[in-house]
């Protein structure tokens, strides 16, 4: 919500200056977003007169102008301006400063062979406006020198502030100004709602048909004013529609939208030499449609309310007038509507259709019914001042709903519920200065709500109102009670392994990213997704158009652009939501990561002390093991497998499983992927789903006393030769199992191929490692172990000692 600081205080009376003001609206929960100064930005413009203008020699659009900037100097002006001419006084900027509305600084420039030292302006160049159909044409009286902005009173601050869906009140100043009275910065202005002299023609009649009871309308409210002259608004207004981003169109538009910023009171002007008969208030007919005053087609639903007369639809009720209806300036009667609809119809039909307006906005979130006929008045008597004209008796139909409530409201819960001891004085002022009755005869309090702050329901609120006007900032803070006893853990499992995960993965010197939940269709497939029902109906650009089935594609993005940047060597990971479809149970949270150049756990880039080297998939495979260790998951009983995703090198991946379950993979991705992707040629990548993971076990498991043993290892290294399919992890799980009284880790340290191997068979050197506990191992010993390792090993995978 935008508004200027002059118009502020034509609702409040108060001298606080503007950093005050800003202050306290924060601190009543109208929090100041931003303060645009636009005085600043025009300081260096002058008001300036053309002394001469002569055609350009070299340019039949061109004008060489003096200019007299009123300092006693005489500057050479080139200008392409079609009102540009002798006599005209205008706004001047010279070389060096800079012009807000093209984002540039002007310099001291040549234009086809004239040097031109300065520039006339335009509106849109200000930044005032769109207009740029010539330089400003100001009157001859304007004083020559003066700094434009002080001129035209330009330099009143335009205060932007958020309010939340609940205070519809706030969306107007008025009800700015209300709550800053109450908090003790000045005095509310009365409203004047002026008594028209209703001596003209009655309006057409209005129907609200809405067969079944139920209503869109609950009551509308229509005058005809004739002999109107309308034209553009009065400079004053003008200003001030145009510092809070709205276009001045014409008196009539202007004043509409002017009372639903001033008081939030939302209104629409027919043409009436373009209605034809009586008005009818209802749902649209399937198929019908609308051209709406943005100059686009509607096609409506009969869930939407329309405004139509006997040619058909006039208006989107509520949300946009019609084209057909719309005044101009050649309007001469006018039909000013002002009526109430359902909130809650108002935001579907505007989601539907995808248009947001001004009158959507304050409508679906509850506008004042009561305000309805004095906000009428006051549009009625602004058009009269403004364009003149006569207005007629106000046609009526429904009756605006009482939306007031009584509430019991104990003093004492101000105390109870905020811990703020206000005086019961204090609270019932700041209650009524709000625009509450209350009746401090009964106990407890009787209060009851004005009619636009239909969001107060109960105490609760109540308190709320009187803490954030009091202020908010002297509720002292209180430290909740620490229990005697150990608590119960407050984290899920799930939220305990993102963070564990994101630690681990950055300890292992990878940069965390957040990417987009949304990706091409095209990446989406790629990836095993892109099915119908993860399909966006309206996603928010071409690129975001499915929910993602993996992390993979944004960080692979996130890559290449470091890549194509500069940065050849990049680790990245993030840890977030995939989705495999559209049931609960399809949202997943899953930990990836990807690794391009030299950017190994053991070191990245170039450096003289050692050589990175460029990443495998077995970095990948580290990376994840790594993830899986850290969050409690069984990372030396989980096996790889080599049924990768068809995204990863078929050669250069793995599956990690337990079991039949899959935990995630890693590898290589395939190169045909990143050629489509413009990706790096070589990338490794892994995914770890983090509910594949099994829950830690709850109950504690007896598990044999740790034995440390001063006895030493022994170890023997075994080469076996193999057939070229067997995995090195059925030898290494085949060794492991021989004896687990003694074997206690094995290890491959060697694969060999070639001279002495015969073709299809490789040879795997593995290290045994035997730990006796109670006496050290005799040669019989360790020969009964070796022969016991070369005998499963040679059950489980057919092999043979290498000689």
């Amino acid at each position: 919500m935008k508004f200027t600081l002059s118009w502020l205080k034509d609702h409040l009376e108060t001298d606080a200056p503007l950093q005050e003001i800003l202050s306290r609206l924060t601190v009543i929960g109208l929090e100041v977003e931003g303060v645009e100064d636009r005085a600043a930005a025009l300081a260096p413009f002058r008001i300036a007169r053309v002394v001469s203008a002569t055609q350009h020699p070299d340019a039949d659009r061109l004008r060489v102008l003096t200019v007299d900037p009123g300092d006693g100097s005489s500057v050479q002006v080139v200008c392409g301006a079609p009102n540009a001419r002798t006599g005209l006084v205008g706004v001047f900027a010279a070389p060096g400063t800079h012009i807000p509305g093209t984002g540039v600084d002007l310099s001291i420039g040549s234009i086809r062979g004239v040097e031109s030292r300065g520039m006339m302006l335009s509106e849109r160049e200000m930044g005032l406006s769109d207009e740029h159909d010539g330089i400003v044409d100001l009157p001859d009286d304007a004083p020559v020198g003066t700094p434009y902005a002080d001129w035209a009173k330009l330099g009143d601050p335009v205060i932007d502030i958020g309010v939340t869906p609940n205070r519809a009140d706030c969306l107007g100043v008025r009800g700015i100004a209300r709550d800053l009275a109450a908090a003790g910065l000045g005095t509310l202005k009365p409203l004047d709602i002026p008594a028209i002299s209703e001596g003209g023609s009655p309006a057409p009649s209005v129907t609200l048909e809405f067969p079944g009871g139920e209503t869109l309308c609950p009551a509308f409210a229509l005058r005809l004013i004739e002999g109107v002259a309308n034209g553009p608004s009065p400079d004053w207004m003008k200003r001030r529609l145009m510092a809070i981003g709205l276009r001045p169109i014409n008196k009539l538009v202007d004043v509409t939208n002017y009372m639903t910023h001033d008081v939030g009171r939302p209104l629409h002007v027919f043409d009436a030499d373009k209605v034809a008969g009586n008005l009818v208030v209802r749902r649209a007919a399937e198929g019908e449609s609308v051209e709406a005053l943005d100059g686009k087609t509607y096609t409506l639903t009969p869930a939407m309310c329309v405004i139509a007369d006997d040619n058909g639809i006039e208006s989107l009720a509520g949300i946009m007038g019609g084209e057909a209806s719309g005044s101009s300036e050649t309007t001469t009667r006018v039909l000013v509507e002002s009526a109430l609809w359902e909130p809650i119809n108002i935001a579907r039909t505007g989601r539907a259709l995808g248009i947001q307006s001004d009158a959507r906005h304050r409508f679906e979130r509850g506008v004042d019914p009561e305000f309805m006929a004095p906000g009428l008045d006051m549009a009625t008597d602004m058009i009269l001042k403004l364009c003149g004209g006569t207005a007629g008796p106000v046609t009526l139909a429904g009756k605006a709903p009482d939306l007031t409530r009584t509430i019991s409201f104990p003093p004492t819960e101000v105390k109870r519920l905020s811990g703020l001891d206000v005086p019961e004085d204090t609270a019932a002022d700041v209650l009524t200065k709000l625009g509450f009755t209350v009746d401090r005869s009964a106990t407890p309090w009787e209060v009851t709500t004005p009619s636009w702050r239909a969001d107060v329901e109960g105490k609760a609120d109540l308190v709320e109102e009187v803490v954030r006007i009091v202020g908010i900032d002297d509720v002292v803070p209180t430290p909740l009670s620490r229990p005697a006893t150990v608590t119960q853990r407050v984290l899920t499992t799930r939220q305990n392994r993102v963070s564990t995960g994101r630690r681990a993965l950055a300890a292992r010197g990878m940069t965390e990213a957040v990417t987009w939940s949304f990706i091409t269709a095209a990446d989406a497939k790629a990836f095993g997704g892109g099915a119908p029902e993860l399909a966006l109906e309206n996603p928010i650009a071409e690129a975001m158009s499915d929910m993602r089935p993996t992390l993979l594609p944004g960080l692979i993005r996130a890559a290449t652009r470091n890549v194509n940047r500069g940065h050849p060597d990049v680790s990245l990971f993030e840890v977030g939501q995939v989705f495999a479809g559209d049931e609960p149970g399809d949202q997943t949270t899953m930990a990836a990561g990807v690794r391009q150049g030299r950017t190994g756990a053991a070191g990245t880039g170039r450096h003289w002390s050692h050589d990175a080297g460029s990443v495998t998939a077995f970095d990948a495979k580290a990376d994840l093991l790594a993830v899986l260790e850290a969050i409690g998951g069984p990372a030396s009983s989980a096996e790889t497998t080599r049924d990768a995703p068809a995204h990863y090198h078929p050669g250069r991946s793995g599956v990690l499983r337990l079991g039949p379950k899959v935990l995630g993979a890693f590898g290589e991705l395939h190169p045909a992927l990143l050629a489509e992707m413009d990706a790096p040629e070589r990338l490794v990548a892994f995914e770890l789903t983090l509910e594949a993971v099994p829950e830690p076990r709850r109950k504690a498991i007896r598990k044999p006393p740790f034995r440390a043993s001063d006895l030493m290892p022994v170890r023997r290294d075994f080469a076996f030769l193999v057939e070229e399919a067997v995995d090195a992890r059925t030898i290494v799980k085949a060794a492991m199992g021989a004896r687990k009284d003694l074997v206690t880790d094995v290890t491959v340290f060697d694969v060999y191929r070639g001279k002495g191997v015969a073709e299809g068979y490789k040879s795997v050197a593995v290290e045994a490692t035997l730990q006796p506990s109670d006496r050290t191992l005799t040669d019989a010993d360790i020969d009964k172990v070796a022969e016991a390792i070369v005998a499963a090993v040679a059950k489980a995978t057919g092999a043979t000692l290498r000689s």
